[in-house]
């Protein structure tokens, strides 16, 4: 039954990837915003199966970048103690409105409703960026969304504050307790952030963009809700995630603005007693 199942959500996900017809941007401004949501659900929907579909088509460099993030991850399991306790014991020192303000952005009625505001915003006015802006930041946070549920239940991670320690796991519990990783706050927040710094060539604008966004990762940290190895993960989903996205909306010329794709490029350093890995954008 389960691979019945899978088997036709693959067939509705590559359906709509392949019926998705791009339309050039003097023909979108003609259409009705009707139109218009039927048009962006569609971009939306593919997207999406894009992205759950990425792994049958990677190739060498797209298996290199996934053991680098998986070894990258491996390296942080090692110090996950002494980083939950080092940002645990700032807990104190942190501003209440920075505390507030991670709880609040990453939580999943505020990122949906950003994501729902931009979008409907775009879709009124008609503005395409600001259209793509909104669909990609839909597609991206329900593609993550979804991933990071299912991932919460089967792995069953122990939370740094439940004292159980990081090699403590407990799948399909259904307690909070056993749901480190990964963090929905972080995958919420990093694909709202990677969406739209991703629409700005500015480099002091995207830092800044990056900055507000990775607020809500350091707030779990300290609040001892998820070990550094849950945030970084989940920040590596996130960006795959949006990218992912990103880059089928570009090769299908969904929204022709001429805007260039701004990604982010990722390099693995190891050298002596050190090794991590740089993104560059």
């Amino acid at each position: 039954m389960k691979s019945i199942f899978t088997l036709l959500l693959v067939c509705t996900f590559s359906i709509f990837c392949k019926a998705q017809t791009a339309i050039s941007s003097q023909a979108q401004d003609t259409l009705s915003i009707w139109k218009l949501a039927v048009y962006d659900t569609k971009a939306i929907v593919g997207g999406i199966g894009h992205t759950y579909l990425g792994p049958t088509r990677w190739k060498g460099d797209d298996w290199i970048v996934a053991g680098t993030v998986v070894g990258g991850t491996a390296l942080l399991y090692f110090v996950d103690d002494e980083t939950s306790t080092f940002f645990r014991n700032q807990r104190d020192n942190v501003p209440e409105i920075l505390n507030e303000f991670g709880e609040r952005f990453g939580s999943p009625q505020v990122a949906y409703g950003i994501t729902a505001g931009t979008y409907l915003f775009g879709l009124i006015t008609k503005n395409e960026k600001v259209r793509k802006t909104g669909a990609l930041m839909t597609s991206s946070a329900v593609a993550a969304g979804l991933l990071q549920t299912v991932l919460k239940t089967s792995v069953g991670r122990a939370r740094p504050q439940s004292e159980l320690g990081k090699f403590d796991f407990n799948p399909f519990s259904g307690s909070s307790r056993w749901r480190a990783f990964p963090s929905g706050h972080t995958i919420l927040s990093v694909t709202v952030a990677h969406s739209v710094a991703k629409q700005f060539d500015n480099t002091w604008i995207k830092a800044g963009i990056y900055t507000v966004g990775s607020i809500a990762p350091l707030q779990r940290l300290w609040k001892g809700a998820h070990w550094l190895t849950d945030i970084a993960l989940s920040s590596a989903l996130s960006i795959l995630i949006v990218d992912s996205i990103d880059n089928y909306m570009s090769q299908k010329n969904l929204y022709p603005d001429g805007t260039k794709n701004n990604g982010i490029t990722w390099n693995f350093n190891v050298g002596l007693g050190r090794a991590g890995i740089t993104g560059t954008f």
